[in-house]
């Protein structure tokens, strides 16, 4: 049975004109979706861009607990919403600056995990932290570098992040290098 409100953020009013918005179903559409009768607008909501490395220097993988909610007190890679203008891949070294000071060589790309409950898709890339150097960003309580025996799995902040972890380190015991692509069904708590 198809939901008869559109997902997403709940609307009232048009953006462009400020009339009172209605849900109908477009014609050549198959959902819901909030339209302005009075300008015509048609509004859609997509999927937000989540952007990420998987860093590594010598061995061992950085990671940072994070001081913000979602998840606050729980260790994740570097990672965050994609900024209008910028690529995936400059989003991807800003986060890593952003939250752990470091700046890195981006690698190739690594997990594209789709997060449909969150509205979001979780892009990763492998990356290596430039001479070793990083700290503690705004939103990270502590930054780390892991071996993989010692990664925190039980306090992995997200399933995305789980995902391209696990894939990271599979693949560079195998000698591969491939794009991995999943569907995080549930997140953590």
């Amino acid at each position: 049975m198809m939901n008869d409100k559109p997902r997403g953020t709940k609307l009232n009013h048009c953006p462009h004109c400020a009339a009172k918005l209605h849900i109908e179903v477009p014609v050549g559409d198959h959902v819901p979706r909030y339209v302005c009768g009075s300008c015509n607008t048609t509004l859609y909501e997509n999927p937000k861009l989540v952007v990420g490395c998987v860093a590594e220097f010598e061995g061992r993988i950085l990671l940072c607990k994070r001081a913000i909610e979602p998840r606050l007190g729980y260790w994740t890679v570097p990672a965050g919403f994609m900024e209008l203008g910028e690529t995936l891949e400059q989003g991807a070294a800003r986060e890593t600056r952003e939250e752990a000071c470091a700046n890195v060589t981006l690698g190739s790309l690594l997990a594209v995990v789709d997060v449909p409950e969150a509205g979001q898709v979780h892009v990763f890339y492998r990356g290596t932290v430039d001479g070793g150097k990083y700290g503690i960003g705004d939103e990270s309580l502590e930054s780390a570098l892991y071996l993989p025996e010692d990664i925190p799995w039980d306090d992995i902040a997200f399933r995305s992040v789980d995902i391209a972890l696990r894939q990271f380190l599979a693949q560079k015991q195998a000698g591969t290098e491939v794009v991995h692509t999943e569907i995080a069904l549930r997140n953590r708590g």
